[in-house]
């Protein structure tokens, strides 16, 4: 009968060949079986694992070597230190995407009442961090698929953000008459044609959640002209785009007549977030921030 350690070194040999980190996709996915932490792993590494505990673990393993993202056999991914549920309808959160919370918590007055809406939601990660970290605001979310959705009204109840007012709408054409504060997003922004589309964990990902035509354009430009009719004078549309797109991206908000349009670059270096404020028609000032 196979012990702890045995199984994990068989599986990381295993998942060698599919997975950059193949010691800790084995050590989660027998926490997954054993429904315990991994120092649980390290406490007991002698310990012997049931038959049927054994058997779940290996399926998971293939699994993994099949290339199923650890995110959707697990149904589980953290985003700003929480824990979301996800499934194959939406897309898997990143580390990336952390740097519209943290860009509109610098925008958002303290204590101060204020509406925000996140368009193309997904999962929920966005407008239910921003929830929990402005509880004085007003939070709607958007988006095109009922079963999305159903996933963030699903992670909204369980971090109990019950409040939020989730509409099923492309963008913000079915969204009831209101202005925004905040209006941020992070929409499809890849090239139809983009060979990553095929590779890693994009493969099973929802597609209609990463392309956009127009060389991944076409959704940013829809977002960047409507929002102009959701926003309240002083507002601010942030969005995440390609870190090959600020230049396009800026000029899309030139072109749409938005002000103190500026860009900021992920923990990489890449340029991942740009956004502007809406002062009616007001000219655009194009800069570019280090985080």
């Amino acid at each position: 009968m196979a012990r702890i350690h045995s199984a994990l070194k068989e599986a990381a040999h295993l998942l060698a060949d599919s997975s950059d980190s193949a010691t800790l996709d084995a050590e989660v996915l027998l926490c997954l079986v054993l429904d315990k932490e991994r120092s649980h792993l390290r406490a007991w590494p002698d310990k012997e694992l049931l038959p049927e505990q054994l058997a779940r673990f290996w399926a998971l393993i293939r699994e993994r070597q099949n290339g199923t993202p650890i995110a959707y056999i697990t149904g589980n991914r953290e985003f700003w230190s929480r824990n979301f549920h996800v499934t194959p309808d939406v897309l898997i959160p990143r580390p990336d995407t952390e740097l519209l919370i943290e860009l509109s918590l610098k925008l958002i007055p303290e204590n101060k009442p204020l509406k925000i809406i996140d368009l193309g939601t997904g999962s929920g990660i966005i407008a239910i961090t921003l929830a929990l970290e402005c509880p004085q605001a007003q939070v709607s979310a958007t988006d095109l698929s009922m079963t999305a959705l159903r996933i963030a009204q699903l992670n909204a109840k369980r971090h109990g953000t019950d409040h939020i007012q989730f509409h099923q709408s492309n963008w913000l054409a079915d969204v009831p008459d209101a202005k925004f504060n905040i209006i941020i997003s992070n929409p499809p922004y890849i090239a139809e044609d983009d060979c990553h589309l095929i590779q890693g964990d994009l493969r099973f990902e929802p597609q209609s959640a990463l392309r956009a035509c127009d060389q991944g354009l076409s959704d940013i430009k829809i977002i960047i002209d409507t929002a102009r009719n959701y926003l309240e004078l002083g507002g601010h549309l942030l969005i995440e785009h390609g870190y090959d797109q600020h230049y396009p991206v800026q000029g899309i908000f030139k072109t749409f007549h938005y002000d103190k349009v500026q860009t900021i670059t992920d923990l990489s270096g890449q340029p991942r977030v740009t956004y502007g404020q809406w002062i009616n028609n007001a000219g655009s000032n194009i800069s570019h921030l280090e985080p």
